[in-house]
């Protein structure tokens, strides 16, 4: 019996689906579509000319100032990304740290990078 679930066929996270040049970033940050806030993080979000959406994570140590703390931030985003990939047009999506995330919880972070996502499906 497979752990994987039927709605997500494809539930992986590739190489090509991340954002690895700053070239790659600076043309996102530079004219992003759309910008989506959320009380401590936002996502910039650009479509590509690539078959599949991309995600880049830009989390810098003055929001976060522990490894641990960024490294669990990207850890949840990419978790995200990789479930609702499918669900998504070809979209270059740049996740920042806006308000430090001292004192959040898992939960309330998660939920955070989950009403992004669900904005950018709508449109």
């Amino acid at each position: 019996m497979s752990n994987t679930s039927p709605t997500t066929p494809h539930a992986c996270f590739t190489k090509e689906q991340r954002l690895l040049t700053p070239a790659a970033f600076r043309e996102v940050f530079d004219a992003p579509e759309r910008k989506l806030h959320q009380s401590h993080l936002m996502a910039f979000v650009r479509t590509n000319t690539h078959e599949q959406p991309r995600v880049g994570m830009a989390i810098t140590k003055r929001k976060v100032p522990t490894a641990v703390a960024r490294n669990l931030i990207k850890r949840q985003i990419r978790e995200q990304f990789r479930v609702k990939a499918f669900g998504l047009e070809n979209k270059d999506i740049v996740f920042i740290v806006k308000n430090s995330v001292k004192g959040l919880s898992n939960k309330e972070i998660k939920t955070e990078i989950n009403n992004i996502f669900k904005k950018i499906e709508k449109k």
